[in-house]
């Protein structure tokens, strides 16, 4: 991946109902010329345009981040996961929530054509290659992510994919893995930051005792630090074998998150440098 992020101008070519809260987005253009191939899982930022069929202004990165042209309306920046880069386009899964958010409601009345800005690709290390045992955790928000994990990771690699659905039409295939054993848990209409249930079925997961386990593990915030926090003190799981991202809050817009989102994985990464666990 680019050590410095670039912005391109992309448009839709195909629209693809996946569930019905989430539709996959296909974007190409000439300005996808370079995207890196093999980011899937990868964080990229998609810009929203003001208004739906207007361009986007873009961003120029340098060493003090994106600067914006000069009288240009900001675009709205929200953070999504590359589902697959290729020939045929940047295909990106976007979860729709069915309220007024940017994301959800562009993606609700998106047609062929529509212009859409990406920066990145970006983000750390989706997986340790060298474990012998993988674990993956997430929901809607992660599919693309621990799809993208099962799809790099060897064909008969021992994983464990853990996943919950805000109901059970929004359960999904996940790739196929001969050694892969993957469960679904819905929550019925529970709200995503109350539920347990991931947590209690990570409780519940045999673990062994002298294997390096690597964990992938990204969602709601409240359960992405549960979950972390009982891998690192209970399983001894250190922070050097977590990808632990906290993707989004319930009931919170992105930009509200921002800050402690930053908090959060400033305070993942402190513990990473001191080699601690807890």
């Amino acid at each position: 991946m680019s050590a410095r992020p670039r912005a391109r101008l992309l448009r839709v070519l195909r629209i693809e109902p996946r569930t019905p809260q989430m539709r996959r987005i296909v974007l190409g253009g000439d300005d996808l010329a370079g995207f890196p191939i093999g980011s899937e899982g990868a964080h990229i930022k998609l810009l929203f345009p003001a208004k739906p069929g207007e361009t986007p202004a873009l961003p120029v990165f340098g060493e003090h981040g994106p600067a914006w042209p000069d009288g240009a309306a900001k675009p709205v920046v929200r953070t999504y996961t590359v589902a697959k880069i290729d020939d045929d386009g940047l295909t990106i899964d976007i979860v729709l929530h069915g309220d007024e958010g940017p994301a959800s409601r562009w993606a609700a009345n998106a047609r062929v054509g529509d212009p859409l800005g990406v920066a990145g690709p970006g983000g750390p290390e989706l997986f340790r290659a060298e474990a012998s045992r993988h674990v993956l955790i997430g929901d809607p928000s992660s599919y693309a992510l621990i799809c993208a994990v099962i799809e790099r990771l060897p064909e008969r690699a021992s994983i464990d994919a853990l996943l919950e659905a805000p109901d059970a039409a929004e359960i999904q295939a996940l790739p196929d893995r001969p050694g892969l054993r993957a469960r679904w848990f819905s929550r019925e209409g529970e709200p995503a930051g109350a539920s347990r249930r991931l947590l209690e079925a990570v409780r519940e997961l045999p673990w062994p005792q002298r294997e390096a386990v690597s964990v992938t593990l990204a969602g709601e915030s409240a359960q992405v630090v549960a979950i972390r926090d009982f891998l690192a003190r209970e399983r001894g799981v250190p922070r050097s074998m977590m990808y632990a991202v906290p993707y989004w809050k319930d009931r919170w817009d992105e930009d509200r998150y921002h800050d402690e989102r930053h908090r959060i994985m400033d305070a993942f990464d402190a513990e990473a440098e001191q080699g601690v666990s807890a």
